[in-house]
């Protein structure tokens, strides 16, 4: 198992970017103040129940994101109720709401 992690700036402060890698199979989460955005493999109902705001950024066994550079370009599929409070919108892309989690 390896863990990369990124600092990404924004207008609102910075957010911390991280991936946990496992041989065919990566974990990626960006994570800020105020919630944080993820691959398909996080539960976001589960993180609304714990009052955590919460996103899934688009992403397949076929089309793994892979990245964080790729994370930033890849679009927002699912927001629970408090990442929707924060601004998230389903079809944004990922880097647009990271100044919304900071």
């Amino acid at each position: 198992m390896e863990c990369i992690t990124q600092r990404f700036e924004t207008p609102r402060g910075p957010v911390e970017g991280i991936v946990v890698k496992w041989p065919g199979f990566s974990l990626l989460l960006v994570t800020g103040s105020k919630g944080f955005l993820a691959c398909p493999a996080i539960d976001v109902p589960a993180c609304q129940g714990y009052g955590k705001a919460a996103a899934i950024v688009e992403s397949s066994a076929d089309n793994p994101i892979g990245t964080l550079e790729r994370f930033c370009e890849r679009k927002i599929t699912k927001a629970n109720a408090l990442a929707r409070q924060l601004g998230i919108k389903e079809g944004m892309f990922a880097r647009d709401a990271f100044a919304l989690i900071a």
